[in-house]
């Protein structure tokens, strides 16, 4: 019989410190989470030397309290796994300096973990992944469809040429004066809303899997402008699900003929905007439809987390791939096969 394998994972590449303990790469046996919301909220947006200086304040304490809700000391652990990128190269930083320091101390492995693979490998802490599948992976700074043909492996068939959906949804609260993150608040106010602003569908070139906010971002700016220069009132639960409509029909409407073309055997979805419930509801009953198998994680799972790098973090130690105490904060780094 195979004895258990216990990853400590570390993530640190934006606003949340946060640290897990996850055995056999597929259960969650502790799961920190840090947030800086209130810190950045009334800056409308993240600014990267207030997320390192928590990261500072807060590593050492969620490292502790994942290991002691976890029950496990550090000599039972079989390996750290970190961020290693991309992100805010300060926050990233810390993270890995706090892998490397706690590695160093207990002489563990040490693994270096692409913050999209950690997203996508979120969905292996609820549901068995199945391959060939298509992953899209959607956040604040990432809009991607990514094909795998095993674990490890990553094909790159569309991402966004400009804005991601989450920078796009954050710009347009801000323009209706909602609070950060504005997810959320563009979701809940389209719900509410009875009469959707139609706003146009960025498609690209015919058979693109690319994606393109930008232009929808200015088409919704250009009308707040142009309503404010007539003195008309704009509802914002209008502009809301009129934006919300764009997004969710272009995402769901490539990632359906995409998952059709590559023939894949499941589906799944990642990052922060896949909390969106229009997108979660739309890509559900796309693929009900299809008859294809789609999963999405639990809202907790959406958002960064270490629980995820941990469990692509397993995958990386089983085959491996193991890091050195020369690793760095990579803010560029590609997402690149294990294999």
């Amino acid at each position: 019989m195979n004895k258990d394998i216990y990853i400590l994972g570390i993530e640190t590449s934006c606003d949340e410190t946060a640290a897990s303990v996850v055995k056999n790469g597929t259960e969650i046996i502790s799961n920190v989470v840090a947030s800086q919301i209130e810190s950045h909220k009334r800056f409308g947006g993240v600014v990267p030397e207030i997320a390192s200086r928590h990261h500072v304040e807060q590593i050492t304490l969620v490292i502790e309290e994942a290991l002691q809700l976890a029950g496990l000391e550090p000599h039972q652990l079989n390996a750290v796994a970190v961020t290693e990128g991309p992100g805010l190269v300060g926050a990233l930083l810390i993270g890995v300096n706090a892998a490397k320091a706690f590695a160093f101390a207990h002489q563990l492995p040490l693994v270096g973990v692409h913050h999209i693979a950690g997203h996508i490998y979120a969905n292996r802490l609820e549901q068995e992944m199945e391959f060939p599948l298509l992953a899209l992976v959607i956040s604040g700074g990432h809009t991607e469809l990514i094909y795998m043909k095993e674990h490890g492996n990553f094909t790159v068939i569309g991402e966004t040429r400009d804005d991601a959906a989450g920078e796009a949804y954050d710009k347009v609260a801000r323009t209706l004066d909602l609070p950060y993150p504005g997810g959320p608040h563009i979701d809940r106010l389209a719900h509410a809303s009875e009469k959707a602003i139609a706003f146009p569908r960025i498609w690209l070139e015919e058979g693109s899997y690319d994606f393109s906010f930008s232009g929808l971002k200015s088409s919704v700016l250009n009308y707040m402008h142009n309503a404010a220069q007539r003195g008309e009132t704009v509802a914002p639960e209008h502009v809301a699900a009129g934006f919300q409509n764009s997004v969710v029909e272009v995402v769901t409407g490539k990632t359906v003929r995409a998952a059709e073309e590559y023939k894949v055997r499941q589906v799944i979805a990642a990052g922060g905007v896949a909390a969106n419930k229009g997108l979660r509801n739309s890509l559900e009953s796309a693929f009900q439809e299809k008859e294809i198998p789609f999963y999405i994680p639990s809202l907790p799972l959406c958002t960064d987390n270490a629980a995820m790098i941990a469990a692509a973090g397993t995958v990386m130690y089983e085959k491996g791939l193991l890091g050195t105490m020369a690793m760095n904060g990579r803010p560029g780094m590609p997402l690149t096969s294990w294999i």
